[in-house]
C-alpha cells in the first residue's frame, strides 16, 4: 500500500528529553550553544555564531554551509529540545548574490530562540541546493517545499518534493517571491490534471474526492479520501487554491502603510497578526509603547480569542448536526461581535493596533460595558457547555474521535488548541510573554492528553474562562492606573535597513509568527507570515486516519482551521 502520509512516518532524530513540568529548570542557550558549536568545529564542520538581544529575548544566530545544514541540525537536536517555529526564504541576490534560509527554533522551557542560517549562492549550475532537514524535523515539510516553489531552492533528501503552494498549472521556472518577479505578471495556465500522484492503492480501496468547491460558504480546499468501506486509510489535503501574494504585495511598502494589508490577511485573527507584525517593528526600532496601550492590546487580543472560541464550541456541533448547540454558540458569538462594533467600531476588530501602540482606547463607560458583558458571558457559556455535554449522543460522537497522538502533534509542529489537547504544553502568552502578558499571565493553560474531539472541545471551554479572567484583571488595572484619555501611541521612528526581527503571538488557533526584514527608509524588504493554521493543517490527515468518513466534518471543525491564513 502506497500512502502520501508515508512522508510523516520518518523517525525524527532522538532529541534531548522534553520536560513536562512547567517548573522544570530553564534551558540556557548561553551555556550550551558555544560548546555545541565548538564541538561541531572540532569535528571538521563549519559554523559561526552570534548573539542578538531584543526585548529581553536572547536570539542565538548560527550560520552553517548549505551542504551541511541537516548534519548540523542533527548535531543540535541530540543535545537541545528544539522545535521549529518557522522557516524563511530570502532573495538577497541584488545585495550579496545569494539566497538565504533562516530556520527559527524555539527551545522547550526556555525564553530563548535559536536561528540557524544558511547561504545559497546563485549563478553556478546546480548551486541552488541545500540539505533538507525534513527527515529530522517533519514540521519543516511545507516550509522547504514552499521555498522550492517560490524561490527555486532545492531541498536535497526531502521525502516529498512535490509542489505545495504552486499547483501543477503554474508554469515551471516562474518563482513569484524572487525579487525580479513582477507581481503584476499573469502567468499562462498550463493544463495538468495530475495533482495527486502518490495515491493509496489496494483491493477494496475507493477514493472519495471532496472539494475544492464545497456546499458551505467556505474557501476552497480539496480533500481526497482513500477508504475501505467507510473507514479512512489515507487522506491527502490540497490547499493554496486562492494564493493572494500578500508577502509579495508588501515588498517595498512603507511599514505603516503595510498594516492595512497585514490585518486583512485573515479577519478572524486580525488582532494577533497585526500585533505580531507591530511588535517585530518595535523590536527593530527599540520602541517602547505606552503601558496603557500594552494593556489595550491585551484586551483586544482576548476579545478576539473569546468570540472565536465561543463560536467554535457551537460550530463543532454543526459537524454532527446538533443544531441546538451550534445555534446557541452562533448567538453568543454574534453578541460578542456586536459588542466589538459598539465599543471599538469594528466587529472583527480592524484598525485598532498600529506600530507604536493602538489607534483607539476604551473609556470608563466602555470598560464597564465590557465588564458587564463578560459576567453575562461566563454564565451563558456555562449553560452552552451543559447543553452540549448533557447530550449523551454528542459526547459519544466526540469521544475517541479524531485522535491526534502526542508524537504526531509534537513532530509535525502543532500549536494552540490542537497541540494542548494532545499533551504539548505550549502557549506564547506564558512561554514568551509579550506586552502586558509580562504582567498578567493566564490563570491556567489547560493541557489534556487524549487528543480527540472531546479534548479539543474541553480545552476551548477552559480557555474561554481563562480569557474572561484575564480581561477582568486587565480592566481592573486600567481603571486603577490609567487616566480617561492617556497616550495611545508613540512614533515608531527610523528603522535600521536590512535588519530582521520576528514576533510571536498566541491567537485563538495557536501561535502566530511574523518575520520581517526592513529595507531603506522604513520599507519592507521581506515579510513572512506563519499562522497557526499553517502549522496545524498538516496534522489533520493524521487525526482522521482509521475514523469513518462521516466523522470528517466533526474532526475538521474541532481543529477550526483557516484557508485564508494559508493563501497569503
Amino acid at each position: 500500500m502506497n500512502s502520501d502520509n508515508e512522508q510523516f512516518l520518518i523517525q525524527p532524530v532522538s532529541a534531548a528529553p522534553r520536560p513536562t513540568d512547567s517548573s522544570a529548570s530553564q534551558v540556557s542557550l548561553q551555556e550550551l550553544v558555544p560548546g555545541l558549536v565548538q564541538r561541531w568545529v572540532d569535528r571538521g564542520g563549519q559554523a559561526t555564531t552570534g548573539q542578538l538581544n531584543r526585548s529581553g529575548n536572547r536570539q542565538w544566530s548560527i550560520k552553517v554551509p548549505a551542504s551541511s545544514l541537516a548534519d548540523f541540525c542533527r548535531h543540535l537536536l541530540r543535545s537541545l529540545p528544539l522545535y521549529l517555529i518557522t522557516m524563511v526564504g530570502l532573495d538577497e541576490r541584488e545585495r550579496s548574490g545569494s539566497y538565504r534560509l533562516y530556520y527559527v527554533f524555539g527551545v522547550d522551557k526556555s525564553k530563548e530562540f535559536l536561528v540557524v542560517e544558511t547561504e545559497i549562492k546563485d549563478g553556478i549550475p546546480g548551486s541552488l541546493l541545500y540539505q533538507s532537514i525534513t527527515p529530522l524535523v517533519p514540521a519543516a515539510n511545507w516550509y522547504e517545499r514552499e521555498a522550492r516553489d517560490l524561490f527555486g531552492l532545492i531541498p536535497q533528501g526531502h521525502p516529498d518534493p512535490r509542489r505545495v503552494v504552486l499547483h501543477r498549472h503554474w508554469p515551471d521556472g516562474v518563482r513569484p517571491l524572487r525579487k525580479d518577479f513582477d507581481g503584476a505578471y499573469q502567468p499562462p495556465f498550463v493544463l495538468d490534471d495530475d495533482e495527486f500522484r502518490n495515491r493509496t492503492g489496494g483491493e477494496g480501496i475507493v477514493e472519495i474526492p471532496v472539494g475544492p468547491i464545497h456546499a458551505g460558504v467556505i474557501e476552497p480546499g480539496h480533500f481526497r479520501f482513500s477508504a475501505v468501506g467507510e473507514q479512512i486509510v489515507n487522506l491527502e489535503a490540497r490547499f493554496f487554491f486562492t494564493h493572494r501574494g500578500v508577502e509579495k504585495q508588501v515588498e517595498g511598502l512603507d511599514v505603516e502603510r503595510a498594516v492595512f494589508v497585514v490585518e486583512r490577511n485573515c479577519a478572524a485573527c486580525t488582532v494577533s497578526s497585526t500585533l505580531a507584525y507591530c511588535q517585530a517593528l518595535e523590536d527593530l526600532g527599540g520602541t517602547v509603547i505606552p503601558e496603557n496601550a500594552a494593556y489595550l492590546r491585551l484586551v483586544f487580543a482576548e476579545m478576539e480569542r473569546l468570540y472565536n472560541h465561543v463560536g467554535d464550541l457551537g460550530n463543532i456541533c454543526a459537524g454532527i448536526g446538533f443544531h441546538a448547540g451550534s445555534q446557541r454558540g452562533l448567538f453568543l458569538k454574534e453578541e460578542l461581535l456586536a459588542l466589538n462594533e459598539t465599543l471599538l467600531g469594528s466587529r472583527y476588530l480592524f484598525g485598532l493596533i498600529r506600530p507604536g501602540g493602538v489607534r483607539r482606547g476604551l473609556n470608563h463607560a466602555g470598560r464597564w460595558a465590557l465588564r458587564e458583558k463578560l459576567w453575562w458571558l461566563r454564565e451563558q457559556n456555562t449553560k452552552l457547555v451543559k447543553l452540549i455535554l448533557g447530550n449523551d449522543g454528542v459526547v459519544d460522537r466526540f469521544t475517541n474521535t479524531g485522535v491526534l497522538k502526542n508524537s504526531s502533534a509534537f513532530h509535525l509542529g502543532a500549536v494552540g488548541v490542537a497541540a494542548r489537547a494532545s499533551g504539548v504544553d505550549r502557549d506564547e502568552r506564558r512561554d514568551h510573554p509579550y506586552g502586558a502578558y509580562q504582567h498578567l499571565q493566564p490563570t491556567s493553560i489547560p493541557v489534556l492528553q487524549n487528543g480527540d474531539v472531546y479534548a479539543r472541545f474541553l480545552i476551548r471551554v477552559e480557555e474561554v474562562n481563562t480569557s474572561i479572567e484575564l480581561l477582568l484583571q486587565a480592566l481592573e488595572v486600567m481603571n486603577q492606573h490609567f487616566q480617561e484619555e492617556p497616550t495611545l501611541a508613540v512614533p515608531l521612528g527610523d528603522l535600521p535597513a536590512f535588519q530582521s526581527a520576528f514576533s510571536l503571538t498566541e491567537s485563538a488557533r495557536g501561535s502566530n509568527c511574523h518575520w520581517l526584514m526592513t529595507g531603506p527608509n522604513n520599507t519592507l524588504y521581506r515579510y513572512r507570515i506563519r499562522t497557526a493554521s499553517y502549522a496545524n493543517w498538516p496534522v489533520v490527515p493524521r487525526a482522521v486516519l482509521n475514523n469513518i468518513v462521516p466523522d470528517f466534518p466533526l474532526i475538521n471543525k474541532s481543529f477550526e482551521l483557516c484557508y485564508s491564513c494559508l493563501d497569503r
